[in-house]
Order: C-alpha cells, then structure tokens, then sequence
C-alpha cells in the first residue's frame, strides 16, 4: 500500500481498541494523483479519536488504469485493516476544468466499488456540506477546517498532508452529521 503517513495518534500507539469503539468511518477525498483518507471512530463515551490518516498517492506516469487498481487495492487494504461501519466521501465538484472532474470521477469510483464489494454503506456530501458540519459555514477556508479538525480531535496541530486532513474532515463531518440525526430523531 502507498500510503504515506499515519496519524500522529496512530504513529504514538494510541489505537482506539475495537470494543471502545462504537462508529468507525472511512472518511475518503477522491483524486488520481492524491487520495486523501482519514479513519475515525466515535466512542461509547462520545468523543471522536483518530485512527489513521493519509494519502494513497500515485503516479501520472502510470496508465490510469493501473492507478484506479491502487486506489482501489488501497481502499479494500483500509476496510480490511479497520473494519467501518460506514464510508463517507466527497461528492464530486464539477468545476471549469472538465478533464480534472473525469479523473476525480473515476478515482470516487475505485473507491465506491471497494466500498461495495464490502458491503459497506456509502454517504456522500458535498463540500459545503462537510464544511458547514465542521464550522457552521458552508464557506470555511483550509484554516478554519484544520482548526476545528484539531479541536474536535484534540490533536496538537492538524494531520498533513492536506489531502490527509480533507479525508478526516469528511469522515467527522459524517460523525457530526449522525448525532446531529440522533439528537433530532430523539426529540
């Protein structure tokens, strides 16, 4: 697997134990070039502890189709080594550049079919989604997403590289947004 980093919680051997654990999410941020990926659990007692983060990196040089096999290879890697419950991802944005869309595009579909060839549950938000479930603004820069990263994590400073810190916050924001559901469903 091409990952490049784990968290700094994973990196000290501060592992949440599975029983601990009462959601585990896959949060994914889909490029060819760059696949982001962070691993959060929310546990019984209610707090949010990061498992893992990272990228999935690979090469312009390789034909896409080999790069779609590591995305894909490296996702199933992730779900086997932690097991989550759910897999949360960022929908694709449809910008200017149409060529960059595609290649994200075909990146989100490694990732979707990892995630269903394991049966696992797929949740997809948008960027001002994951935003405003984080900040409360749906238009937060890259600071203000890191901060809150770090604050809900209760990490020293936020994961790197950013790709890594986008896969968390999507995984979180798939966190928050549930106990927002179960706050609302309870009242």
């Amino acid at each position: 697997m091409t990952r490049a980093t784990d968290s700094p919680r994973a990196q000290a051997g501060l592992h949440t134990n599975t029983h601990e654990a009462e959601w585990c999410v896959l949060g994914i941020d889909p490029g060819t070039a760059s696949t982001g990926y962070g691993v959060v659990v929310e546990t019984h007692s209610g707090d949010f502890e990061l498992l893992a983060c990272g990228v999935i990196r690979t090469t312009p040089a390789q034909p896409m189709p080999l790069r779609l096999r590591e995305i894909f290879l490296d996702i199933q890697n992730l779900i086997d080594e932690f097991k989550p419950h759910e897999v949360a991802i960022e929908e694709l944005f449809f910008g200017r550049n149409v060529t960059n869309a595609i290649s994200v595009g075909q990146a989100r579909g490694a990732a979707l079919l990892a995630a269903a060839l394991y049966d696992r549950p797929v949740v997809e938000y948008t960027p001002a989604a994951i935003k405003q479930a984080l900040t409360g603004y749906g238009n937060a820069d890259k600071r203000q997403m890191q901060a809150m990263v770090r604050t809900l994590l209760e990490l020293n400073e936020a994961p790197q590289p950013d790709d890594a810190a986008d896969g968390v916050a999507i995984a979180l924001c798939h966190l928050q947004t549930g106990r927002y559901r179960r706050a609302v469903g309870d009242a």
